[in-house]
């Protein structure tokens, strides 16, 4: 058998969150109900911030609401502001609960209008109450190689992971790392995992890559190499850092499996139909897919 990459689906909320064309609620379940018909079964859905932050995500109760009505299986999460967020991801029975912060003190500010320490604050309310559910909880450490504001600032990876060692000290389970703008090269994601592994099972890792600068599928052949099995992409490369000029999305589902499959990885997924599944979103939002591979394949994957 084939060792399993595990790919995190991150499509519907953080490739659809800066979308101002407001997508109606039965394409965004669709979307979801398509992901899983392609054989991804970690989907991140939404997100329980306030309506005026991210007006596209206000409906996550609804959207949650018609995936359990429909009785669709998977492992569906939810992005955690603060405890009233995860009263109703609770409510909304997501099943797993995620909370964010940044190893940026300039990006913290910009992006969710709190220092870091104010932001871990906030996380260790949400942790001390998910702690009385059985649900999983995930972090997301962000700007781990690169700052839109500070550039790629000196004794960045302590503070990553300075970060790392008080979310798993408070319960999470696992930690994505993210490079929010894409600047980051095999060089800094090598010196990071090798650091990281000196401390924790890298099983407890994800790496959630932009492709801005075209380095996104080079840092994962390196995270591979020295250990990670987990990676977050989004469909057709949706969404990106509205903070980073020029910035050209996440790292693309389809590249990304494409690229695990001439491997030899196993990952479950129909290529063919995970490229379909996104093709809804992109006609009404009158956008094509960033993704190569979504090009190159045309019509022929499958046949």
């Amino acid at each position: 058998m084939s060792e399993k990459i595990q790919i995190i689906e991150v499509g519907p909320r953080d490739g659809l969150q800066n979308e101002k064309k407001p997508i109606p609620l039965g394409m965004k379940y669709r979307f979801v109900e398509n992901l899983l018909g392609a054989g991804i079964d970690n989907i991140e859905v939404s997100s329980f911030v306030r309506a005026d932050r991210i007006p596209q995500l206000s409906d996550a109760a609804e959207l949650f609401q018609m995936i359990y009505n429909n009785k669709l299986a998977g492992n569906f999460s939810a992005l955690i502001p603060n405890v009233k967020g995860l009263n109703r991801a609770i409510e909304c029975r997501a099943n797993r609960f995620a909370v964010f912060t940044a190893s940026s003190e300039t990006f913290n500010k910009k992006n969710i209008n709190s220092t870091i320490e104010e932001s871990l604050h906030l996380i260790g309310e949400v942790l001390a109450e998910a702690k009385k559910t059985s649900t999983s909880v995930r972090g997301y450490v962000s700007t781990a190689f690169g700052c839109p504001y500070e550039g790629k600032t000196k004794g960045n990876e302590d503070k990553v992971i300075e970060i790392c060692e008080k979310l798993f000290d408070w319960g999470v389970d696992e930690i994505s790392i993210g490079d929010t703008i894409g600047v980051g090269n095999p060089n800094q994601v090598k010196s990071l995992i090798k650091r990281l592994e000196k401390k924790w099972d890298l099983s407890r890792f994800a790496m959630h890559f932009h492709d801005t600068y075209s380095r996104a599928l080079g840092n994962v052949m390196t995270s591979i190499e020295y250990g990670i099995r987990k990676f977050d992409s989004s469909a057709g490369g949706l969404g990106g850092c509205p903070y980073a000029h020029g910035a050209t999305g996440n790292l693309a589902t389809e590249d990304l499996v494409h690229l695990l499959h001439d491997l030899g990885f196993e990952t479950g997924v129909d290529l063919y139909k995970l490229k379909n599944s996104s093709s809804e979103i992109f006609e009404f939002l009158g956008k094509t897919s960033s993704s190569k591979v979504h090009h190159a394949i045309g019509d022929s994957c499958g046949k």
